[in-house]
């Protein structure tokens, strides 16, 4: 069996194959960091979830005060996430439970069944990787608990 080869055929197609790749390699690389972006958004997300209900957990405890349930916040997200937030990014609030006296916001004087509800913040563009497609937005992990 004899093969015929024409390598002027070839020669052609070479400018076609650089030009395709021209036009797709950067949409190709725009979806895929994409995708990596949006999958650190998530596990972010995750994390910063994570670290509020670890400090309402900790804030449902008797005794423990408004303070250090936010600086528990702020260190758990130091130890997972990896970038430092303030004291000012965790917001505490204290619910009186109907027939409670009010606790004034302050975790360590609140009764039992009273709701606790943390609130974690962080700016995506502390967090991201690459072309920052959440530029702006805002994170948020809450948990809400009930005094013991």
């Amino acid at each position: 069996m004899r093969r015929s080869f024409r390598p002027e055929q070839n020669k052609n197609r070479i400018g076609t194959a650089i030009v395709e790749t021209a036009f797709m390699l950067p949409i190709m690389l725009s979806v895929t960091f994409g995708v990596v972006e949006f999958g650190r958004a998530l596990m972010v997300s995750n994390l910063i979830t994570n670290a509020a209900r670890e400090a309402n957990r900790m804030s449902i405890i008797r005794g423990v005060t408004t303070a250090e349930v936010k600086a528990m916040a702020v260190d758990q997200v130091f130890r997972t996430v990896g970038t430092t937030i303030t004291n000012s990014a965790v917001t505490v609030t204290v619910t009186a439970h109907p027939g409670n006296p009010d606790p004034g916001n302050e975790t360590a004087n609140a009764s039992t069944r009273d709701l606790v509800e943390v609130q974690v913040d962080v700016d995506y563009d502390d967090v991201g990787y690459f072309f920052r497609f959440l530029a702006g937005v805002t994170l948020k992990g809450n948990s809400a608990m009930r005094h013991e």
